[in-house]
């Protein structure tokens, strides 16, 4: 069994996964951009029976998705409001975890085979799209839960102000 340990910033909330992630997504639309401060989420995806609170309970904030129209509920520290985890109307048994609160971020491969990035069209200009990895202009599913089709570039992209 692979046990990961995450936290959030003043160490109130802790919480350890207890597999590898299913997947890694990178997700450019405009809520991650939002919830992390940056260009894009790196969001490992577990089982949610994977994921352990060990200390703390987070809080829950709920907000519907702009794509879906589906509630994704954020799961927080009630302390320093540092994100830890996501979960998903859409997706019951799964979780999205802020990588960047793992105790060491750098624990699971980001690898062609099981990552993708998401919402490419809304990507900041400039981001490079590494070469061989699934891409998508919106979600990978689409609302009916058809699997929308990925784009895969052989080198490198920079998402410029004309894709």
């Amino acid at each position: 069994m692979s046990i990961h340990a995450g936290a959030c910033l003043c160490e109130a909330v802790t919480y350890e996964t207890r597999s590898a992630p299913l997947r890694v997504t990178i997700c450019h639309c405009r809520f991650c951009q939002r919830a992390t401060g940056s260009a894009y989420m790196v969001e490992p995806v577990f089982r949610l029976k994977h994921l352990h609170v060990t200390k703390g309970t987070p809080s829950v904030f709920e907000v519907r998705s702009q794509g879906s129209g589906k509630m994704v509920r954020v799961h927080f520290c009630p302390t320093c409001g540092t994100k830890l985890y996501l979960t998903f109307e859409r997706f019951p048994d799964t979780c999205g975890v802020y990588a960047g609160t793992f105790d060491n971020p750098n624990w699971f491969e980001i690898v062609p085979e099981t990552s993708k990035h998401i919402f490419i069209e809304m990507a900041r200009y400039d981001t490079i799209l590494p070469a061989g990895v699934n891409a998508f202009a919106e979600h990978a599913i689409a609302n009916e839960g058809d699997p929308n089709q990925p784009v895969v570039f052989d080198q490198p992209h920079v998402v410029g102000r004309s894709n």
